[in-house]
This record gives C-alpha cells, sequence and structure tokens, in this order.
C-alpha cells in the first residue's frame, strides 16, 4: 500500500469506500433482508429468497429507490470506518513490525494490524451501521417497522427511545465479521497487492454466522444478548440461516473491493502529488526566507561576503 500521511490515507480511503458503497449498496440491502428472514413464508413473500429474486421484488414492491435507502448512514459509516481501518493500517503494522523497514514487515504483522484496525474503527461506526440495517430492513415483509423518516431521525429516536447505548446494539458480532473481513481484505491486499477475492470468499464463509447475527440484532431488538441471537437463530431457523443472504454477501463484497481497491490507488497518488507538491512549496519558501535573511544582515554590515 501506498505510504502517506494520516490525513491523506484517511481521506482518500474514506471517500474510495464511499463510492463504492453507492455502487454496491443494492447488493446489501438485499442481504440484510435476506439475513432477517425466519420463516419460509416470509422468504416467500420476498420474492423466494435467492439474490436476484429479492432485488427485484424489492424494486417492484417498494420502489427501485429502496435499494438506496441505507445509503446515507451507509456513506457515514464508510467515511468512519473505511477511513480509519486504512488510516490507521500503516502506523499500526509499523507498531507490531517492531519498526522493521516497510517492505520487511511479515504477513503475521499485516494480519495483526488489519484486526486491529478493523477492530477500532467499527467501534467509532458501529452506531452508523445499526441505522443502516435498521433503514435496509423497514420494508413491507419487515416483522417490525419502525418507520424512521431518516438517517437522523433514527439516530435521535433510537437515542431517545432507547437510550444512546442502544446505538451500539450488535457491537459484539460486528467487532468479530469487521475484524475478519479487514483482516482478509488489507493483508492479502498489502501482501499480494491484489483484493484477493478468494481471501473475500473465505472471509465471507468464515464470517457469515457473525454477520447473519448482527443483522439480527440490529433489526430486531428483542434479542437480549449475541448469544441468545444466535441460540434462537439455530433453534427456530436451523444452521442453514447463518449462511442466509451469502451469495448477496460475497457478491457485495467481491465488488466494493475491486471498486473500492481501484479508487483507492487512484486517489492515494493524487494524494502523494499534493503532499509533494506542498513539500517542495515549503523547502522553496524556507530557501527564500534564508537568503532574505542573508541579504539583511548583508545590507546591515554584520555578514561579509
Amino acid at each position: 500500500m501506498a505510504t502517506a500521511s494520516f490525513a491523506a490515507a484517511f481521506l482518500s480511503s474514506a471517500f474510495a469506500a464511499c463510492f463504492a458503497e453507492v455502487c454496491t449498496i443494492p447488493l446489501d440491502t438485499a442481504k440484510v433482508r435476506l439475513q432477517l428472514q425466519k420463516r419460509t413464508s416470509q422468504a416467500a413473500a420476498a420474492g423466494g429468497g435467492g439474490t436476484l429474486a429479492t432485488i427485484l421484488c424489492i424494486a417492484r414492491e417498494e420502489g427501485i429507490a429502496t435499494l438506496w435507502k441505507g445509503l446515507i448512514p451507509g456513506l457515514h459509516r464508510q467515511f468512519l470506518y473505511g477511513g480509519l481501518r486504512i488510516g490507521l493500517y500503516e502506523p499500526v503494522k509499523a507498531f507490531f513490525a517492531g519498526g522493521s523497514a516497510v517492505d520487511d514487515v511479515n504477513v503475521v504483522s499485516k494480519i495483526l494490524a488489519a484486526l486491529t484496525t478493523g477492530v477500532i474503527a467499527i467501534i467509532v461506526a458501529s452506531p452508523t451501521d445499526l441505522v443502516k440495517v435498521r433503514l435496509q430492513a423497514d420494508g413491507k415483509v419487515a416483522a417490525v417497522k419502525r418507520n424512521y423518516s431518516g438517517a437522523l431521525n433514527a439516530y435521535a429516536t433510537i437515542v431517545r427511545q432507547e437510550g444512546i447505548l442502544a446505538l451500539w446494539t450488535g457491537l459484539g458480532p460486528n467487532i468479530a465479521r469487521n475484524a475478519i473481513i479487514n483482516a482478509a481484505e488489507l493483508a492479502s491486499y498489502d501482501q499480494f497487492k491484489q483484493s484477493g477475492l478468494g481471501a473475500g470468499f473465505l472471509a465471507v464463509c468464515i464470517g457469515s454466522p457473525v454477520d447473519v447475527v448482527k443483522s439480527r440484532m440490529m433489526g430486531d431488538s428483542t434479542y437480549r444478548n449475541t448469544f441468545d441471537c444466535f441460540a434462537k437463530t439455530l433453534k427456530h431457523d436451523g444452521v442453514g440461516a447463518f449462511y442466509r443472504g451469502f451469495i448477496a454477501n460475497f457478491c457485495r463484497i467481491g465488488s466494493w473491493n475491486v471498486i473500492m481497491f481501484l479508487m483507492l490507488e487512484q486517489l492515494e497518488d493524487c494524494f502523494c502529488k499534493v503532499d509533494a507538491c506542498t513539500a517542495r512549496f515549503r523547502v522553496d519558501d524556507d530557501t527564500r526566507s534564508r537568503k532574505a535573511s542573508m541579504l539583511a544582515l548583508v545590507d546591515q554590515g554584520r555578514l561579509r561576503v
């Protein structure tokens, strides 16, 4: 990954993540709807249970704009989570590497750095994830309809009705899910200089159960805790429920990574060029200042040439 200042890394990754979010959020909406299905009748009402069928059903029954219903909190999430997880990655990697040269960092340090930044970033951004899931889940066949008028109304309503800590509902599975996916994405990209669809597939395989639990806890406040959600899902819906929305999840992560990393590389190059120009101007200004000081001393007779 390109070496840049924290501000440059944060902004470039934040904007790249936001752009990828706009392009892929319909797949994420379909994934959330599929993960929240609890009964066969509900799956039938959602259009048969498949990814494409769910997208078409949402567009037909609720309007195509509904597929982008969680976009605003999604952008909030990507700006914070996307910016922090990559912006912090290089300094955290250097910490785990014990000051080793950038090219000598081993893959274990890269994985630890990605796990750490994923945890830090999602703790900060988890409230935006909650609002995003609730807006996406609030459809015609939703078991619980909240009828938020928008993202800001959702934040305010949750704090007023459930308390400020409710914004971090589902934090445990959210941390597990994002730490796993972040480690697979960033460590593989850093190690092999590619987004790694294979690593993405493995991350979805491992992370899908906690992703389902996260979505259900955020979308349905009746669950007491992570274990309660896991146990009830297993009891009432079976093991297969933990991989509901798998295709949508993998398509979303795969396409999101391709778009985000391509955009990130371009933005990092731009920010690096801006940093280089700024540094050159600072050097030129310092040189001019020194020359001016020397000329002033010569004029005052305090310096002989």
